[in-house]
């Protein structure tokens, strides 16, 4: 069985954060400074992550993207694509008709 990608990545930044906590925790003087413990962790969780995890966030954003992608109801792209091609004819119809208006009028600057 193939876990989800989302759920791989959210375990292995837990993991990143909780397993550099553990060690830090050992040491008495961070057990007295446990906001810097948890800090130190922090940014140790991080770099982890920005280095070591990059296939299981591309896999994740994937999944993100689908399910989003899946969820815009195709009423909405229909009418967002009617109305990028009403756009794109009114648009039309207006360079068209003054490009028509300036060379009835005799302006030879004017371009087809």
């Amino acid at each position: 069985m193939k876990m989800p990608p989302l759920l791989v990545y959210s375990v292995l930044r837990l993991l990143a954060f909780l397993v550099p906590l553990a060690v830090m925790w050992v040491f008495p003087i961070m057990r007295e400074l446990w906001w810097l413990t948890a800090i130190f962790a922090a940014l140790i969780g991080m770099s982890i992550s920005i280095l070591f995890l990059r296939g299981p966030l591309s896999g994740a954003s994937s999944e993100i993207y689908q399910r989003r992608e899946a969820r815009t109801s195709p009423a909405r792209q229909s009418a967002a694509a009617q109305d990028a091609d009403a756009e794109d004819a009114a648009l039309d119809d207006a360079s068209h008709g003054t490009a028509s208006h300036d060379t009835a009028a005799g302006n030879p600057t004017a371009k087809d």
